[in-house]
């Protein structure tokens, strides 16, 4: 025989009524209720009817995630599967699942989300990244549809409520030290210049080095995919250079590892003949040989926040727009040594 609601109410010695609003994690019933009758729940073996609750709210209870790109190349790079558990965990906590945008292109991802909406197939959408030209945004706010986006919307960033790091400054205090470790010629491996926080980051870069009185070159700047391969290529152009850099700030730690392992078949070696700090500080990064200087960005509290922030936005219209800075921290391993 199946346990109902009533059972539950039962054991917990509250009404029936009461079960469902703590289902629906309504907010004026007490924590100390909600306590006691979740407890009850779990010591019952009881599971909500989670069909049944979103056909009497008219709710799915579902969050759309859209990614940047293809599965098979985001799950290659760590950050993906780091800012899910946040976000898992977050929309968990809620009792919403998770749906992920499945297109190999951005044309296609685009048709699946206008799909998602339309279809009312999802509540709300997570953008897991920001491009300069991002025509989804712009169908999302004339849609009038909950969404928040994970990095800093290069339009309208007033209107969108995004959780972001301070890119621009975590790359300029990346330079500074660089700068401080005697280094002059410091090159910037980034990823695509479509996506903001590459330009965010790029300009904290060159910020450091205008203020340290030190010439810009063009040379210097290499962009590419935010995958291994991208971090091999730039540093064979780098050193085919008359006066390669002897340090490096690289946009992303996989790739920093891609790096690292063109110059150890090279055989140089990190810290002595070239320095080297990265963004993310994923576990790669801890592994790495040397270990990876590497700037902590808190990735599992941007997608933690992000769901955190597109259900309040469902539950509530008026919900204000919120800029989220995660601060991020400059974690210094093995990767740098000071030029003498």
């Amino acid at each position: 025989m199946s346990i109902t609601i009533k059972d539950v109410a039962k054991l917990a010695n509250v009404a029936p009524s009461t079960v469902s609003r703590v289902i629906a994690d309504n907010p004026r019933i007490s924590e100390e209720t909600k306590k006691r009758v979740r407890k009850a729940m779990k010591e019952l073996g009881y599971h909500p009817n989670l069909i049944a609750r979103s056909l009497a709210s008219k709710s799915t209870s579902v969050l759309g995630l859209v990614m940047p790109e293809s599965a098979d190349v985001i799950f290659q790079n760590p950050f993906f599967s780091s800012v899910l558990q946040g976000l898992s965990e977050s929309a968990h906590e809620k009792m919403y699942a998770l749906q992920m945008t499945t297109g190999k292109t951005k044309e296609e991802i685009y048709e699946e989300v206008v799909q998602m909406v339309q279809g009312g197939r999802v509540d709300g959408l997570v953008l897991l990244n920001s491009r300069v030209e991002d025509k989804l945004m712009s169908y999302l706010m004339n849609s009038n549809f909950p969404f928040v986006v994970i990095g800093k919307p290069y339009k309208n960033e007033e209107q969108i409520t995004h959780i972001d790091n301070d890119n621009f400054r975590a790359a300029r205090e990346v330079t500074e030290y660089l700068l401080a470790l005697n280094h002059d010629r410091i090159a910037f491996i980034g990823g695509s210049l479509e996506l903001v926080v590459t330009v965010d980051r790029l300009l904290g870069y060159e910020k450091a080095l205008r203020d340290a009185n030190i010439t810009l070159r063009d040379e210097y700047v290499v962009h590419g995919e935010f995958l291994e391969e991208s971090g091999r290529g730039a540093i064979l152009e780098l050193l085919k250079l008359d006066e390669p850099p002897t340090a490096l700030v690289v946009t992303d730690d996989l790739v920093a590892l891609g790096v690292m392992h063109m110059l150890d078949e090279m055989e140089m070696t990190v810290g002595k003949d070239i320095s080297i700090v990265s963004f993310n500080n994923v576990l790669l990064a801890r592994m790495a040989q040397p270990p990876l200087t590497s700037i902590d960005i808190n990735i599992f509290s941007l997608g933690y926040e992000a769901a955190k922030n597109v259900i309040l936005k469902i539950e509530n219209p008026r919900e204000p727009v919120k800029r989220i800075i995660i601060p991020h921290k400059l974690v210094v391993r093995s990767s740098c040594q000071k030029l003498e």
